[in-house]
């Protein structure tokens, strides 16, 4: 057995990255799909424990958030009886936050779409703010009392609603979205300015996600069998957009214009944050 060097690690990641299942990327990098596995698994945890910590005292003014939809293991129609309701099987909701000036995602949350979830996501949300912000949110109900609970009184906190018209008819209707006639902006807490209230910016994190990592694309076989490898996965690919990409309207990474980081980070800066040489083992 061999480990593996920073090079080939960096390479593996670049895979993945890219949209390559793990068992295409074990072929294009001459390693096994275990060796693959394992590096995954273990860069996931480190990108999300980095996060977690680093990600704080934030000074953004302007937030937007929104859910994106996915599953893991199958959809929910398609799951047989005795997996129904459990965790981890059929639909599977990613929360995530952006800052409108800065671009950053600061937190994102994995779960149910329900109003515990909401809870858990808008609590850590608010626990990395230094400073009042002005919130967006679409018309899911659970913001409601979850905004509350986290904040309270100390927020500008205003709703965006679509109203949308009839869709397309004929077989195109399947896969066609509903006509966007247009929005109601209601202010919920403070004094949000309206004109600023928008969630154009978390929608596109949405399109990101699922232009960027695979296990987003719909009407594939490439969505995530196992939770664990999904949440892996996100981890990853917030810490790529966070501190790795530069932004096309920035001119700079989004860690960058938060002054969370100094430097564009490598690939195999994102390597590095592994805490010792954990190389896996090469068939």
């Amino acid at each position: 057995m061999r480990q593996l060097s920073t090079e080939k690690r960096t390479q593996i990641l670049h895979c993945l990255i890219e949209g390559n299942s793990m068992r295409s990327t074990s072929r294009l990098c001459d390693c096994s799909i275990n060796t693959v596995t394992k590096l995954f698994c273990w860069l996931g945890e480190a990108c999300l424990k980095y996060q977690q910590e680093t990600l704080r005292n934030l000074t953004c003014k302007r937030l937007e958030v929104d859910e994106a939809w996915a599953f893991c293991y199958g959809k929910d129609k398609n799951l047989p009886e005795h997996l129904r309701g459990k965790e981890g099987y059929g639909a599977v909701w990613t929360w995530a936050a952006i800052d409108a000036e800065t671009r950053l995602v600061p937190c994102w949350h994995i779960g149910s779409r329900d109003a515990m979830d909401a809870n858990r996501f808008i609590t850590d949300l608010a626990s990395r703010l230094a400073n009042r912000v002005q919130l967006t949110s679409d018309g899911h109900a659970s913001y409601l009392s979850a905004v509350e609970d986290a904040f309270g009184a100390e927020i500008d906190y205003a709703m965006l609603v679509k109203l949308y018209g009839k869709g397309a008819e004929g077989p195109e209707q399947h896969y066609s979205p509903a006509q966007c006639i247009g929005t109601r902006k209601t202010a919920i807490a403070g004094s949000p300015d309206l004109s600023h209230t928008s969630t154009s910016y978390a929608e596109r994190i949405n399109l990101g996600l699922r232009m960027g990592n695979r296990r987003f694309t719909r009407l594939t076989n490439a969505h995530s069998k196992k939770l664990a490898n999904h949440k892996h996965s996100v981890a990853i690919h917030f810490m790529v957009y966070n501190f790795v990409k530069i932004h096309g309207s920035l001119r700079c990474t989004p860690a960058m214009a938060a002054g969370v980081s100094k430097t564009v980070w490598e690939l195999s800066d994102v390597i590095g944050l592994l805490e010792k040489p954990k190389a896996a083992s090469v068939a």
